[in-house]
C-alpha cells in the first residue's frame, strides 16, 4: 500500500473557478459536486457551492477542494509546492508550462530562474490567493 498526500484547498465561494482554472492549467480528470447535490438540504445559501472537488492530474497529483460554508471561517490555503527529482529532463518542460498556465493573472513573488543551489525555483500567488512554489531540479549526469 502507498500513502498519499492531496491538498485540499478551501474557498470563499469560487471554488468552481478555481478548480476550472487549475484543470485548464494542470490537465488531468476533475469532478465536482455541490452542497445541494450531496447534501439536498434546500439551503439556498450553499445550493451551488462546491461541496467537494477532486482534479486527478497525471503521475498522481491529486488536489481537492471545496467552498466553505458563509458560516465557517475562511482560512488561508497554505503553499503548494511543486518539484521534480532530476531524473527526467521531461519534467522541466511540464513544470515550465505549469508556470506559466498558473501565472495566468497571478502575482509573481519570485521570478522563476536559477537558484544560488543549481535548480530552478520560482514562487507565485495564483489569482485565487493559493501560493505557488516551483523547483526545478537540474538534471544531473
Amino acid at each position: 500500500m502507498a500513502i498519499g498526500m492531496t491538498p485540499y484547498l478551501r474557498f470563499a465561494g469560487d471554488a468552481r473557478e478555481a478548480m476550472e482554472f487549475y484543470n485548464a492549467a494542470l490537465g488531468g480528470e476533475l469532478s465536482m459536486m455541490t452542497f445541494q447535490e450531496g447534501m439536498n438540504d434546500g439551503n439556498p445559501a450553499t445550493a451551488d457551492l462546491i461541496m467537494h472537488s477532486s482534479l486527478f492530474i497525471e503521475r498522481g497529483i491529486h488536489l481537492m477542494a471545496s467552498d466553505t460554508p458563509p458560516e465557517m471561517n475562511v482560512t488561508g490555503n497554505g503553499v503548494i509546492a511543486l518539484s521534480s527529482d532530476a531524473t527526467n529532463t521531461a519534467d522541466d518542460d511540464v513544470l515550465h508550462k505549469w508556470w506559466e498556465a498558473l501565472g495566468e493573472g497571478a502575482t509573481i513573488e519570485m521570478q522563476l530562474e536559477k537558484a544560488p543551489w543549481g535548480d530552478s525555483f520560482g514562487q507565485l500567488r495564483d489569482k485565487f490567493g493559493v501560493v505557488w512554489m516551483f523547483n526545478i531540479s537540474a538534471v544531473r549526469d
